[in-house]
C-alpha cells in the first residue's frame, strides 16, 4: 500500500485528470462552525428549510455521518460564470430572465458524482482503506467549512468560498475516509474590509458581514421556497427568475475567476438570455423538456411560473406583458394567479 503522502499526491493528480479544479485534505473538527450553524438555526434564518436541522450534528460532525471517518477530502470544480460588466447588464435588462449560472448547464450533482465514484474506486484500489463516502451537496455536511480547513477558499462575508486565485465560482464535493492522510493549511480570510456584497445585495438578505438570513435570499425565495413570495420582496427581485448571484458578481476576487472547461457546465442556448415571456409561456411538457437534466427542476413548475409572474411585473409596461400574463389567469394554481394578479396591477 502506497505511503500517505504519496497517497495524497496521487489522489490530487487523479483528481485533476478527473477535471477537478483543485483537492486538499483537512481534519473533522468544526466545533466552531458548529456553533455559528446552530445560532444560524437559533434565528430561523433557514425559513422553511427544515433539512437543515434534520439530522442533528451529523451535518458538522463527520464521524456521526459516516463512523471511521478521521478525514475529509474536499473538492472543487468551476462552472459557468459571466463577468461583473455582463451580470449588470442583464440584470438591467428587465425583459430577459436572469437565471443564476451554476443552472444554466447540466445538473452538477450527476456530473460530479460520476467522477466521485472514478476516484473513489482509485483510492481503495490503491490503499488500505476500510470505509468512506462520497457526497456532492446531497448530505448533511458544512461543505464549506471542511473546503476551508483544506486551503480550497475561505468563507467570505457573502457566506459562499472564495479562493484568493480564481473567485467563488465553483462546486464542492467531499470524500469522507478513514484513511490518515496528511492535513492541508487552512485558508486565510482576505476579505478585508470589503463589503461589496452586502451593499449590492438586492434584498439586504447579507444582514452582517458572515450572517445571511435566508429568508430575504432571492435564491432562498426563488428555488427553496414552494409558497407566495412575500409582497414587500417582489420588487427587489427584479428579473431574477431562478436564483441570484450578486454578491459573487460584484464580489471583487472574481475578476480572477476562472472559465469553465467542462462541457457540462456550458449554458443551454435556451436558457441564456432569453426574453421573460418566451419562457413565461412554456407549457407543463415544454418545460419538462427545456429543463430536463438541469437544476432547475428544483422550482417546479408552479415555482418556475410564479417567478416569472413576478419579474414580469417588474418590467416596463407593454400591451404584450399584458397579454402574456392574462393568458395564464385561468390556470390551475392559485399561487400563480394570485402573482400573476398582483403583476397586472404593476402596469
Amino acid at each position: 500500500m502506497q505511503d500517505p503522502i504519496e497517497l495524497k499526491n496521487n489522489i490530487k493528480k487523479w483528481s485533476k485528470e478527473l477535471g477537478f479544479d483543485d483537492m486538499g485534505i483537512s481534519g473533522i473538527d468544526i466545533k466552531d462552525d458548529e456553533k455559528h450553524l446552530q445560532n444560524w438555526l437559533d434565528k430561523k434564518f433557514h425559513g422553511s428549510m427544515n433539512y437543515m436541522m434534520k439530522h442533528g450534528k451529523k451535518r458538522s460532525r463527520a464521524e456521526l455521518l459516516v463512523p471511521g471517518t478521521i478525514k475529509v477530502i474536499s473538492l472543487k470544480i468551476h462552472y459557468y460564470s459571466r463577468d461583473k460588466m455582463s451580470a449588470k447588464e442583464l440584470i438591467d435588462n428587465d425583459s430577459i430572465g436572469y437565471i443564476a449560472n451554476y443552472a444554466l448547464g447540466k445538473d452538477y450533482h450527476k456530473t460530479i458524482k460520476s467522477k466521485l465514484k472514478i476516484l473513489s474506486s482509485k483510492i481503495k484500489e490503491y490503499s488500505d482503506l476500510k470505509g468512506q463516502s462520497s457526497f456532492v451537496d446531497s448530505a448533511p455536511v458544512l461543505e464549506k467549512a471542511f473546503a476551508r480547513n483544506a486551503g480550497l477558499g475561505w468563507i467570505g462575508k457573502h457566506t459562499n468560498l472564495i479562493d484568493k486565485s480564481n473567485g467563488s465560482w465553483f462546486f464542492l464535493a467531499e470524500i469522507y475516509t478513514d484513511l490518515d492522510l496528511p492535513i492541508d493549511e487552512p485558508s486565510i480570510n482576505h476579505c478585508g474590509t470589503c463589503h461589496e456584497c452586502i451593499d449590492v445585495c438586492p434584498t439586504q438578505a447579507i444582514i452582517a458581514p458572515y450572517q445571511l438570513d435566508a429568508r430575504k435570499c432571492i435564491s432562498y425565495l426563488t428555488i427553496e421556497n414552494k409558497e407566495s413570495i412575500p409582497l414587500h420582496m417582489r420588487k427587489s427581485i427584479g428579473n431574477r427568475i431562478f436564483g441570484c448571484d450578486d454578491c459573487q458578481s460584484f464580489c471583487p476576487w472574481n475578476k480572477f475567476a476562472k472559465s469553465a472547461i467542462n462541457p457540462d457546465f456550458k449554458p443551454k442556448s435556451n436558457l441564456l438570455n432569453q426574453p421573460l415571456e418566451s419562457l413565461f409561456l412554456w407549457s407543463k411538457k415544454e418545460w419538462d423538456k427545456n429543463t430536463k437534466g438541469t437544476a432547475l427542476r428544483r422550482s417546479g413548475y408552479k415555482g418556475w411560473l410564479r417567478n416569472i409572474a413576478v419579474a414580469l411585473g417588474n418590467s416596463k409596461t407593454t400591451p404584450s406583458i399584458k397579454r402574456v400574463l392574462q393568458s395564464r389567469l385561468d390556470g390551475d394554481s392559485e399561487m400563480v394567479r394570485e402573482h400573476i394578479v398582483w403583476a397586472l396591477k404593476q402596469h
